[in-house]
């Protein structure tokens, strides 16, 4: 069966303009050396492992558990991250054994070698149902992950045909940061207290960069472990595919952000990838003003009927190479799916089997042309 060029590897790694100096502060001024780790609180240790993308580290976390560890999230597959993780259990570890690998999501940086330390320790796997299943339908290339499903909606959205024909061949990189996922695995689902070395860590699930990420919170230690979902410095990927082609994951997104504020707002965020900071609102207060900057810009173009593909400049300023338009298009798609949702544009299904979009009638300023 074809399998989807790539999966939903990486971030966009959009930079966003700084606010004002002091509204984040990063207590740690060095960030880890490899298979070395800096305590960030009782108990609690950041990793960090390589990736072979212009987005260059993962964060991970290893948390003392009893007896054993538990880790947040593994790493891609590459021979370097492997070495460095056999240099982590001789020695950072202390020889002390995984017991449990919590996942956060099914994007290959973070579910790629959890398999393989599942099996090196015996350690049992945690995921949401939804990031295990969709882990597995991406890796065999089925339920709307299938390579020829996503190029047909790229196509349909307007995407050039040049960046269609590289995709058609291109390998697909999420075996290559998966080569094996577990065979079975833990539940966890939102609110699910989880006990790791004497405290409780709470799931607080979020929506729109994946399925069910599943993010820990834990009160008595004023931690945040956001995995992709909330970053110091680049805003997460926020994609359409083949699977849901009308819904609306960045509406989804951006209710995760509001959920995110009701914790305290002195909570330190471990996030995935950057540095760890505090400031938790007023990071979300930026990623919500990011977006409705990028809507209203969409809805502003659309003026007249665009598809997906013509918005792509519209969006990223910037030249994309191939690989970032894979994840520019799905952004793309999400915007317009947003807009469409709340009833700011249109679809507009085209002679040529392309969509594209339109503001709609009641929304148009008196000046502002309507599609005809």
């Amino acid at each position: 069966m074809s399998r989807p060029q790539t999966a939903p590897i990486a971030l966009s790694g959009r930079p966003h303009p700084p606010g004002p100096a002091s509204a984040l502060t990063y207590p740690f001024q060095s960030v880890p050396a490899p298979a070395k780790a800096i305590e960030v609180a009782p108990g609690v240790h950041w990793l960090r492992m390589p990736l072979p993308f212009a987005l260059d580290h993962i964060n991970l976390w290893a948390l003392e558990d009893g007896d054993g560890w538990t880790l947040v999230d593994s790493g891609y597959a590459l021979d370097s991250v492997r070495e460095l993780w056999e240099r982590v259990f001789s020695g950072f570890l202390r020889g002390r054994p995984v017991g449990r690998v919590i996942v956060t999501h099914y994007h290959p940086d973070h579910v790629g070698l959890a398999a393989w330390i599942s099996e090196r320790f015996d350690a049992s796997v945690w995921m949401t149902e939804a990031e295990y299943l969709t882990a597995h339908a991406v890796w065999n290339g089925y339920g709307g992950y299938e390579r020829g499903a996503v190029l047909e909606l790229f196509r349909a959205h307007g995407l050039d045909p040049k960046y269609l024909a590289a995709f058609s061949v291109r390998e697909s990189a999420y075996k290559r940061g998966v080569p094996a996922l577990p065979a079975a695995f833990h539940r966890i689902i939102d609110n699910d207290e989880i006990p790791i070395g004497g405290r409780v860590w709470r799931v607080v699930e979020g929506h729109g960069h994946s399925p069910e990420h599943a993010a820990l919170h834990c009160p008595e230690l004023g931690l945040f472990i956001s995995g992709d979902m909330v970053l110091p410095r680049i805003s997460t990927n926020i994609s359409v595919w083949a699977k849901e082609p009308e819904g609306d994951p960045l509406g989804r997104f951006l209710e995760s952000q509001a959920r995110y504020r009701t914790l305290p707002e002195g909570t330190r965020v471990l996030p995935s990838h950057g540095r760890v900071f505090q400031g938790l609102h007023h990071r979300i207060g930026e990623l919500e003003a990011h977006h409705a900057e990028r809507l209203e810009a969409v809805r502003g173009a659309c003026v007249s009927p665009k598809s997906a593909g013509d918005l792509l400049p519209v969006l990223f300023a910037r030249k994309l190479d191939a690989h970032q338009v894979f994840f520019a298009i799905g952004e793309s798609i999400a915007h317009l799916n947003r807009l469409m949702h709340q009833g700011d544009v249109e679809r507009i299904p085209g002679n040529d089997g392309v969509f594209r979009f339109c503001r709609t009638a009641t929304k148009n300023s008196s000046a502002g042309p309507v599609h005809v």
